[in-house]
């Protein structure tokens, strides 16, 4: 089974995060933050990931640890439970509409951490959360599931919308990138024979 567990412990968090690859879309996920949860929420059930979170971090202060770390726990969680990646897809794109917003997300399991971000917001904060913090977690999780992920809304004047199309969009791409190739057996999708450290 492609699934991982990781622990991430720090002066200003703890994080546990498990993910099955091949789940059902179940998920378990409190971080503290009702909106992330929200949205990691998106992820397990379009992604088709079984994904349990929780979080406790120095949210008195503000949001940002916590969703940072999230985002590097459950990054590493997906990386391990790849594995060497034999016989996956590798990429995948996804362009998702969320009422008046429409944004894409492409992703390549490259093993190279890159984020590329085009998305603005009008607004500083959507409820209590801190808009700025969208990109944290998708930097945080680019660099630890090693991939590149390129974000783009590319219309809408919601920013709730904006960013549940990106974490939608993220969800399906990831999907269509993690999933086994059956004609492509055990190997791995590169020229390279390798997309792992391991």
């Amino acid at each position: 089974m492609r699934t991982a567990h990781v622990e991430r412990k720090t002066q200003e968090t703890e994080v546990r995060a498990t993910v099955n690859l091949d789940g059902n879309g179940l998920s378990s996920i409190d971080t503290g933050s009702p909106f992330l949860d929200h949205m990691l929420d998106q992820l397990a059930r379009h992604g088709l990931f079984d994904i349990e979170i929780t979080a406790r971090g120095d949210t008195h202060i503000d949001d940002h640890h916590t969703v940072e770390d999230v985002g590097i726990t459950l990054g590493e969680a997906f990386r391990q439970a790849l594995g060497d990646k034999r016989g996956i897809a590798r990429f995948g794109s996804a362009t998702i509409p969320l009422d008046e917003a429409l944004s894409r997300v492409v992703i390549d399991l490259s093993n190279r951490a890159t984020l590329v971000w085009q998305v603005e917001f009008k607004n500083s904060k959507i409820g209590q959360f801190d808009t700025e913090l969208f990109r944290e977690w998708f930097t945080a999780f680019a660099n630890h599931s090693r991939s590149t992920i390129h974000v783009a809304n590319l219309y809408g004047s919601n920013d709730h919308h904006k960013i549940e199309s990106c974490f939608k969009a993220l969800a399906l791409a990831l999907r269509r990138a993690c999933v086994q190739d059956p004609r492509r057996g055990q190997l791995v999708p590169s020229t390279k024979g390798i997309l792992s450290d391991s």
